[in-house]
């Protein structure tokens, strides 16, 4: 049975013709087509039967703008849908849409100047670049219509520090590529317990806490895969020197498919550790693809992935920066098998009936509807 929406004003005509032809957005800025979130959501959309027809232009220039504004004017949409990341080209699509009377949604997914700030700590809080930052997040926010966010950690901060109200946001889960992630039988010969991590080296993902407790952990036969490069490997590297870890494996950069194999010949996967404020806010990738593969997941315990977990259901908590809880809740799966299996399959089934990119793109769909509705009917009585 279809819902019908709770809006008196609404025209229902206009619902069910939605409903029965398909919705056309523009999925509209600088973005990367192969990045997940974007894939997730442009895949997750057409399979529910919704035309995306994408409007993208490389990120270096000031003539992109102008290719940008002359594509625009030859799509034929119902809506935009500013691509992450967006903060520098909503104010082309809002521009365009004064227009035409298109609604703009914008898909913020995190905060540049919270990024570039305080998480990965590339410019002083009181720099020109930092107020720069705020000013793209709170302008591009500002202008949008609607705004996706990941989480309502996410939402809650982005309300509070852009003075942002609360309405304007629709919270969609990142999900993974359910086509490369899924579970596959790798065959290996191995007498060990076998952990990996995959991600860029950044302090949300508090890389130091795996390496202190793969250190820990040296005498318990496990051996650790960490996969991935960036802005802080040299100081990981040097960590793991500095405490001689025989344990582990520096893979560096994979593409997604060779992640996936890594994902599925391990026993179990990490997620974030880090004492950053935004690791407080957000579920990582690296959790969504290691649900997709049905492996037990290890991540630190914030409100962000409480929102989505239960403890020993279908993940494992543990403290957030902190190498010791972190090693004696990986030698707590590999002790027991039956509650890390357990982890594994509930883990992959909550990802089967709630995060699939069909299933977020159905969800999506819907509240796209709503808005297309929303403003139709606001056109027909104004």
């Amino acid at each position: 049975m279809i819902k019908l929406p709770k809006h008196g004003r609404i025209s229902y005509f206009n619902y069910f013709k939605l409903n029965k032809n398909p919705v056309k957005i523009c999925y509209f800025g600088i973005y990367n087509s192969e990045y997940s979130r974007n894939k997730v959501i442009i895949n997750g959309l057409r399979e529910n039967e919704v035309k995306v027809k994408e409007c993208k232009e490389k990120p270096k220039g000031f003539l992109k703008n102008w290719r940008l504004f002359r594509k625009l004017q030859r799509e034929d949409y119902d809506m935009i849908i500013v691509g992450f990341p967006g903060q520098t080209v909503v104010w082309l699509a809002k521009l365009f849409s004064l227009f035409n009377r298109k609604k703009v949604v914008f898909d913020a997914f995190f905060s540049i100047y919270d990024f570039n700030v305080f998480d990965r700590k590339l410019c002083s809080e009181k720099s020109f670049k930092a107020r720069y930052y705020w000013f793209l997040d709170w302008f591009s926010c500002k202008l949008a219509d609607k705004i996706l966010l990941d989480t309502q950690e996410h939402i809650n901060y982005f309300a509070e520090e852009f003075r942002i109200e609360k309405e304007k946001f629709y919270k969609l889960f990142i999900s993974a590529d359910d086509k490369v992630m899924c579970p596959r039988l790798v065959k290996e010969n191995r007498n060990y317990f076998l952990v990996n991590f995959h991600g860029k080296f950044i302090p949300l993902q508090g890389i130091e806490y795996i390496i202190q407790a793969a250190k820990i952990l040296e005498n318990e036969n496990i051996k650790f895969n960490i996969i991935g490069t960036g802005q802080t490997y040299s100081k990981i590297k040097e960590l793991a020197n500095k405490l001689q870890v025989k344990n582990i494996n520096f893979i560096g950069f994979l593409n997604l498919k060779k992640v996936a194999e890594y994902i599925n010949k391990a026993d179990i996967s990490l997620g974030i550790f880090g004492s950053t404020q935004k690791a407080q806010r957000v579920i990582p990738n690296k959790v969504y693809e290691a649900l997709a593969c049905r492996k037990a997941v290890i991540t630190g315990e914030t409100p962000a992935a409480k929102e989505l977990f239960t403890d020993k259901e279908n993940i494992l908590f543990c403290k957030m920066a902190d190498s010791k809880d972190l090693a004696q809740k990986i030698l707590e799966l590999k002790n027991d098998s039956e509650l890390r299996n357990k982890i594994a399959e509930n883990g992959y089934k909550l990802f089967k009936q709630k995060l699939t990119p069909k299933v977020l793109g159905k969800e999506f769909k819907e509240f796209l509807i709503k808005e297309l509705n929303e403003n139709r009917s606001y056109k027909e009585n104004n």
